[in-house]
C-alpha cells in the first residue's frame, strides 16, 4: 500500500498546486479587469496628452503635462511618427492616440478616418508686434507669475501664460520659460465657452434653436425633453459624475469610449429636465454630437468658428467617431484664446461682421434661476460674476466679468465694462481657484484707467 500512497499523494499535492494557481490567476485577472478602468484612465490621458504634446504643440517632455498620480512610475510611454502608445509596465491597458493634422490626437483602437481640414488663416493679433507694458501692467503680471515666490512655489503656481487686451489691442503679453506666443495650449474646460459660440453661430445660421428637444432619436423617456439650451446651462438632468475616479462616467467617456456622444445619449436621467444644475463634461460633448451631425461632422469648428475668426493655432481634437469633443479638447495659442474673448466682448461681432445673434452673449452670461444648481455663477456655458439674484460670486471683481475656466487652472476672462480681455493659461494642479492670482490680476487691470 506505501508504494501506491506516495504517487497518490503527489497527484493530490499537484491538483491542490494547480488549484492554487487557477485561483491566484482568477484573482490576478479578476483585480485586473475590476482596476482596469482606472488603469485605462491613466494610460489613456498619458498617451493623449503625449501625442498631443508632441505632435500638436510641439514640446518634447509630455510627462511635464501629468499631475501627480499613483500610476505615473508604471507608466511606459513611446511616441512615433503620428502616433503615442501607454501602457502599464509594457503590457496592460494599452491605449493609442492618433495624431491627425487639423484634429490633433484622438484615442482610439485604430486611425479614425476623419474629412479633410479647412483651411484657416491667421488674424492680425496673431502677428501684432510684442506689447510694451505700463510699469503697472508689468507689475499685475509679474504677480500673477509669482515672480516673488520661492522657486518651489512658483514652479506649483504654474503660470505659463498671460495676454491682456483693452479695447481691442494688446497691451500685455509674458510666457514662461519654454512657451512662446506660438505655443498651443489646451483650455480644457474653457473649450464648453467656445461651444456657446459654436452654438451661437449655428443659431444664427438656422441650423438649430435654443429651445429645440427630441434631440435623441432613441430617446422615447422624458430625456426627449432636453433641449439645447439645457445641455449648455447643464441642467439635463442626466445621470452624471465628474468625478476623476474609477469607473465614473467622465473618466469612461474621455478614455473608455469610442463614441463619446453615444455613452452620454445612454445616460438615464437622475433629474427632471430643467430643475437640477449639475457639471456634466457629457452634456457638453452630447451637444456637439448632435451639432457635428447637422452640419460639418469633425470639421464643424473649423469651418463657423476658427476661420471667420482667424484662429489658425486651433485645433479642437476628436473622438473615434469623429465628433469634437467639446467638453475638454480645443488647443490653441494664448492670442487665439484672446480673440475667443474678443468676440464675445463685441457680443459676436468680427471686424464688422455679425457672427452670432444680437444679445447672444447677454443672453449666454445671464443666470437662470434653477430650483438646485451645484453650480456658483453658472450660466450658458460662460461662469458669470452676478448670480441669479443679482449678489456677485466674487466682490473684487467688476458685476459684468464673467470668465470661461478650465481644469489645472486655464482662465479667460472678459470684463465688458472695462474693455478687458484677459488669458491665463498654467499648469497648476492643486492649486485653488483663490490661489491662481487671477481675481487681483483681473481687478488690478480693470482699475488701470483706459
Amino acid at each position: 500500500m506505501s508504494g501506491g500512497y506516495r504517487p497518490a499523494m503527489r497527484r493530490l499535492l499537484f491538483r491542490a498546486l494547480i488549484g492554487v494557481v487557477v485561483v491566484l490567476l482568477v484573482a490576478a485577472v479578476g483585480g485586473y479587469w475590476y482596476a482596469r478602468p482606472l488603469l485605462i484612465t491613466g494610460t489613456g490621458y498619458a498617451a493623449h496628452n503625449a501625442c498631443a504634446v508632441v505632435h500638436l504643440a510641439g514640446r518634447a517632455v509630455p510627462a511635464s503635462d501629468l499631475p501627480p498620480n499613483p500610476l505615473v512610475p508604471h507608466l511606459v510611454t513611446s511616441v512615433g511618427a503620428d502616433q503615442a502608445r501607454t501602457t502599464i509596465r509594457g503590457v496592460l491597458a494599452g491605449q493609442t492616440a492618433w495624431y491627425t493634422a487639423g484634429y490633433g490626437c484622438t484615442l482610439a483602437t485604430t486611425r479614425p478616418v476623419l474629412p479633410p481640414a479647412t483651411p484657416v488663416s491667421s488674424n492680425a493679433l496673431t502677428t501684432a508686434a510684442t506689447p510694451t507694458m505700463t510699469q503697472a501692467t508689468t507689475a499685475l503680471v509679474a504677480a500673477a507669475f509669482g515672480d516673488e515666490l520661492a522657486e518651489s512655489e512658483r514652479t506649483g503656481l504654474g503660470t505659463r501664460a498671460v495676454v491682456v487686451l483693452r479695447d481691442g489691442q494688446l497691451v500685455a503679453e509674458r510666457y514662461a520659460p519654454g512657451f512662446t506666443a506660438t505655443t498651443q495650449q489646451l483650455g480644457w474646460s474653457m473649450s464648453k465657452s467656445v461651444t456657446n459660440l459654436l452654438v451661437g453661430r449655428m443659431v444664427a445660421a438656422g441650423t438649430v434653436r435654443v429651445d429645440e428637444a427630441g434631440l435623441d432619436p432613441a430617446w422615447t423617456d422624458d430625456r426627449r425633453l432636453i433641449t439645447v439650451d439645457q445641455l449648455l446651462r447643464m441642467t439635463s438632468g442626466l445621470s452624471w459624475d465628474e468625478t476623476y475616479d474609477l469607473g465614473t462616467p467622465i473618466t469612461r467617456m474621455l478614455y473608455g469610449e469610442q463614441d463619446m456622444g453615444a455613452y452620454v445619449a445612454s445616460r438615464p436621467l437622475a433629474h427632471p429636465p430643467g430643475t437640477y444644475q449639475q457639471y456634466s463634461s457629457g452634456s457638453t460633448t452630447f451637444l456637439c454630437s448632435v451639432l457635428a451631425a447637422r452640419s460639418g461632422g469633425a470639421d464643424l469648428p473649423r469651418r463657423l468658428l476658427f476661420a471667420p475668426l482667424g484662429l489658425s493655432s486651433a485645433v479642437w481634437e476628436v473622438d473615434a467617431t469623429g465628433t469634437p469633443v467639446c467638453s475638454s479638447y480645443l488647443w490653441a495659442t494664448p492670442r487665439d484664446w484672446a480673440t475667443i474673448g474678443q468676440l464675445a466682448l463685441n457680443d459676436g461681432v468680427w471686424q464688422g461682421t455679425r457672427l452670432l445673434p444680437e444679445g447672444w452673449l447677454q443672453r449666454s452670461v445671464t443666470v437662470d434661476p434653477v430650483a438646485t444648481s451645484e453650480e456658483d455663477g453658472y450660466a450658458a456655458g460662460w461662469w458669470a460674476n452676478r448670480r441669479a439674484d443679482g449678489s456677485l460670486v466674487d466682490p473684487s471683481l467688476p458685476a459684468d466679468t464673467y470668465s470661461a475656466n478650465g481644469h489645472d487652472g486655464q482662465r479667460l476672462f472678459v470684463v465688458p465694462s472695462a474693455g478687458l480681455v484677459v488669458v491665463r493659461l498654467g499648469f497648476s494642479p492643486g492649486i485653488a481657484r483663490d490661489s491662481l492670482r487671477t481675481a487681483p490680476l483681473v481687478a488690478g487691470l480693470a482699475a488701470l484707467p483706459r
